[in-house]
């Protein structure tokens, strides 16, 4: 089984750092989406992997390289403007051959993995498989309207009045028949080539569709609290490793991960927390819910429930909550001890915060 992965949309909201990065290369738990969906693709025994790219295509490449780094072999397929999904199957053709393959939205996280997802459509090989979760408001989503045996017998997108609770999420699974299907169907009224049109086709030709159900955590990154809700995620479930400096006057409570080279000093973390390699904290209150990034200066800093991407230095600012501070973000100046400040800073910012 091949797969294909969807890595060319623009994350319009996930601005601003989608203004200076691909939004699948957002690090969550200090890892890019896009990693994330990698080592899901790996576990499950997939080796060869198309990734559809946009004009960001060299960034995503820089970040994944050939695959190596996941036990994978990339091969990157250009598509030159967002055309819909359906169309990203189209020029993969080539690529895909008469494989079965999933196909794996770039910006979509599944934790835990899709090991079972994967089990069930070996087991039961029908024409496509696509994956479902139970949600509160299905008005939101894409709806999949499921028989007793798990045959999907409608597809209805952001129904009015559902008829089911179970979502349409971004990891479908497909044999060869699909092909047929997307060279059929015509552009949607917002001019994309939708992959919900090609799989309805399938149903209503009588092919068999199957629903495979995610009980797990799953979330779409699309959002600035989607991504920080996720990172909280993820991070609740790691466990302590320090392989850095941490000094005698430094506190350590819960579970926190420091990289070699990060170094710790008079500084107070309550996990979970992650601090990435050549991190300086100093004199600081971290966590808990906390990410660091790479090369970063936090001195005399306070940050909660927040992601602090590379080369960020924060002085003398205590209160940071709930934020997502930028590559290279300066924030300097300290407000009074206890007062919160959620900021969302994009790459290179740099803000005074008065007293």
């Amino acid at each position: 089984m091949k797969a294909l992965v969807l890595a060319g949309g623009t994350g319009s909201r996930l601005r601003p750092f989608s203004h200076s990065m691909p939004k699948q290369l957002i690090p969550i738990a200090n890892k890019p989406v896009l990693a994330h969906c990698l080592e899901s693709l790996a576990a499950v025994g997939v080796h060869d992997v198309g990734v559809i790219v946009g004009d960001r295509g060299d960034e995503i490449q820089a970040s994944a390289g050939d695959g190596s780094a996941y036990g994978l072999r990339l091969t990157y397929l250009r598509q030159d403007r967002p055309r819909g999904l359906a169309h990203c199957v189209r020029i993969a053709r080539p690529f895909l051959g008469n494989d079965d393959f999933v196909m794996y939205l770039g910006d979509n996280m599944l934790v835990g993995g899709i090991g079972s997802l994967a089990e069930e459509f070996h087991r039961t090989r029908p024409a496509a498989q696509v994956t479902v979760t139970k949600v509160t408001d299905p008005r939101e989503y894409g709806v999949a309207e499921v028989d007793a045996d798990g045959r999907v017998t409608a597809l209805v997108e952001k129904p009015l009045h559902p008829r089911s609770d179970l979502a349409v999420i971004g990891v479908y699974f497909f044999t060869p028949e699909i092909h047929s299907a997307v060279r059929r169907i015509a552009p949607s009224p917002r001019g994309e080539l939708e992959i919900t049109d090609a799989i309805a086709l399938l149903v209503a030709e009588g092919r068999p569709v199957n629903a495979g159900r995610f009980e797990g955590y799953w979330k779409d990154t699309g959002r600035i609290e989607d991504v920080l809700d996720c990172n909280r995620e993820l991070l609740s479930a790691i466990t302590t490793r320090v392989d850095g400096f941490v000094d005698a006057a430094s506190e350590l409570i819960g579970e926190v991960v420091i990289e070699p080279g990060a170094r710790v000093t008079r500084s107070r973390i309550v996990g979970p927390v992650m601090i990435a390699a050549g991190s300086v904290i100093d004199d600081s209150r971290l966590g808990p819910y906390t990410t660091v990034g790479r090369n970063c200066q936090l001195r005399g800093a306070g940050v909660e429930q927040s992601i602090v991407l590379d080369s960020v230095a924060v002085t003398q600012v205590r209160g940071i909550y709930g934020s997502v501070l930028g590559r290279g973000a300066r924030v300097r100046n300290a407000p009074a001890d206890g007062l919160r400040r959620r900021l969302v800073l994009g790459d290179d910012t740099e803000v005074e915060i008065a007293a």
